[in-house]
């Protein structure tokens, strides 16, 4: 293997150790407890400030059940199933469906959330290096972003740092969530150049965040 090749691959570990993560339905405190990797090491491998060695991903590939070959990104290509017989991958309370290959950069997930009953509660927040642009699809969605609250419906879109603390519920009764996301390991963030009247690429000062209310 050259070693640009190599250069590449490790820098695009982080990002598909965070999806097998993802995938698997796990969070960085159960994987730590799991395998006995430190969650802050396991976010520096996930965003590339730390390379993993063979035997923390053996550890990693026998906890979320792929080969080391997937972790690398050097797993032969399969044929691509029928689009309806697509999996989703089922964590604790939601699905994903991972929209990209993760080779590096920004990649996308599509999420669900179930239906809920009862009123949920405030979601449990997380922060990690990096950068998020959500687009809710269906339903309504409740984002807890630091201290502030927002509910979101089908076409609210929002973006921010992935430090301040976060985390989403079905903000709806009687039917699912569906949004999308797009993540920046590094930081890394959707640039709009739609080109305005004027014929310059357009940057708008702010997303829509939605509406700023509890469900």
């Amino acid at each position: 293997m050259a070693v640009d090749d190599v250069d590449g691959t490790l820098a695009a570990m982080g990002p598909r150790l965070r999806a097998a993560r993802e995938r698997h339905g796990a969070t960085l405190a159960g994987v730590a407890c799991a395998t006995g990797i430190s969650p802050s090491t396991l976010s520096r491998m996930e965003t590339g400030r730390r390379h993993a060695t063979l035997e923390v991903l053996l550890r990693l590939s026998k906890e979320y059940g792929v080969s080391l070959d997937e972790l690398a990104g050097v797993a032969p290509a399969t044929a691509p199933a029928p689009r309806a017989a697509v999996p989703l991958s089922f964590g604790d309370d939601k699905a994903v469906l991972p929209l990209t290959r993760y080779v590096g950069g920004l990649h996308a997930h599509k999420h669900v959330l179930p239906a809920v009953g009862d009123p949920p509660a405030r979601p449990r927040q997380v922060s990690h290096d990096g950068y998020e642009w959500l687009c809710v699809l269906y339903g309504r969605l409740w984002l807890a972003l630091g201290d502030h609250d927002l509910v979101l419906v089908a076409g609210d879109v929002t973006e921010f740092d992935t430090r301040t603390p976060h985390g989403v519920a079905n903000a709806g009764a009687g039917g699912p969530v569906e949004y999308l996301v797009m993540f920046g390991p590094q930081g890394e963030r959707p640039r709009p150049r739609t080109p305005s009247a004027t014929g310059h690429a357009s940057r708008p000062d702010r997303a829509r965040t939605g509406r700023e209310a509890r469900p």
